[in-house]
């Protein structure tokens, strides 16, 4: 095969991969079905599950606990030929609750399994896997942590009959130094090929990794399944819809990024570490009423007001009336 033949657009015209709507747009079409389970394999395989041949793709709305919440609606939800079912999550910023709101949505689809009428026995498996762009364990060096149930002395896994949680965390930023060391050496490795497509493109940086592209270039010549990838990635690259909703999910993303920095900066304003510096109770509890102000006034939610300041809803809520 022509080692060219890999990109027929510019690499900058290509959509970031680490953004959940083009994630969607590539993995989560029946189009593109047989990709998504190669992807899937490639993940799991490390786990000793049965191969997954066929999915179906489900209702993806599961939360909801927030009004304005984005995570109550799941990325990708899909049910095996066994009848598991997998949530993959494509996680662009830390919001530092992140396993605890994980397993919360673990729970909200493990539950949606029991219809009324139907024994526990009929449970499946409930595997949900994160794709992170920031590094979330600091003390653990490899990029794909898996998570099950342990006995604590033992340290010995639930029967098979009764494992049903599996989560999955993959930390982009750490593949991609683990990229830099090794290089060849990922190669011959079929998940980290395709963590290679997602590390290609930087949409927030506007970052081409032209090295990577080399690398793509090789594995394409013997990865039918990378090429195929690369090929679909092009066309929802190219579609005028999807890329007006592309470029709207990219500004709805950056716009509350910045109302966190503003947030932060109001918060160093205010003097919040100085007052906890001298103990000045007073002061910081005056300190942070002004920032949790000013958020209100900026549009943030109560949930993100409460995240920075760690007031309470009831707090919250009672400012918020002030203010409004």
């Amino acid at each position: 095969m022509n080692k060219q033949a890999l990109n027929t657009i510019p690499l900058a015209s290509l959509l970031d991969l680490k953004i959940d709507f083009a994630f969607k747009q590539l993995f989560g079409s029946e189009r593109n079905k047989h990709l998504t389970i190669v992807f899937l394999n490639a993940i799991l395989q490390s786990t000793g599950r049965e191969s997954i041949k066929e999915v179906t793709f489900i209702n993806q709305e599961v939360g909801g606990e927030y009004k304005k919440d984005k995570q109550s609606r799941l990325d990708i939800v899909l049910k095996t030929q066994n009848g598991e079912l997998i949530n993959i999550e494509i996680q662009l910023a830390n919001k530092k609750d992140m396993f605890k709101r994980t397993l919360y949505y673990w729970s909200r689809l493990y539950n949606l399994q029991l219809q009324k009428g139907k024994g526990y026995h009929t449970l499946n498996p409930t595997i949900t896997i994160n794709i992170c762009n920031f590094s979330l364990f600091q003390e653990i060096v490899h990029y794909h942590s898996t998570y099950h149930l342990y006995e604590d002395k033992t340290l010995q896994r639930v029967k098979k009959s009764d494992e049903v949680l599996e989560v999955h965390f993959i930390e982009m930023d750490k593949f991609l130094k683990a990229w830099k060391n090794e290089e060849q050496q990922l190669f011959n490795k079929v998940l980290e090929r395709w963590l290679l497509m997602f590390s290609l493109v930087d949409g927030g940086k506007k970052i081409v990794r032209e090295d990577i592209y080399q690398a793509l270039e090789e594995i394409a010549m013997t990865d039918e399944n990378i090429r195929k990838a690369f090929q679909a990635w092009e066309e929802i690259s190219q579609d005028p819809e999807t890329i007006i909703a592309y470029q709207s999910r990219v500004k709805y993303i950056l716009d509350e990024e910045a109302k966190i920095e503003d947030a932060k900066y109001y918060a160093e304003q205010e003097g919040i570490e100085k007052g906890i510096e001298k103990g000045i109770e007073k002061g910081i509890k005056q300190g942070i009423e002004g920032i949790a102000k000013r958020m209100i006034l900026k549009g943030n939610t109560n949930e993100e007001i409460m995240e920075l300041t760690n007031l309470k809803l009831e707090e919250v809520q009672l400012i918020r009336k002030a203010v409004e």
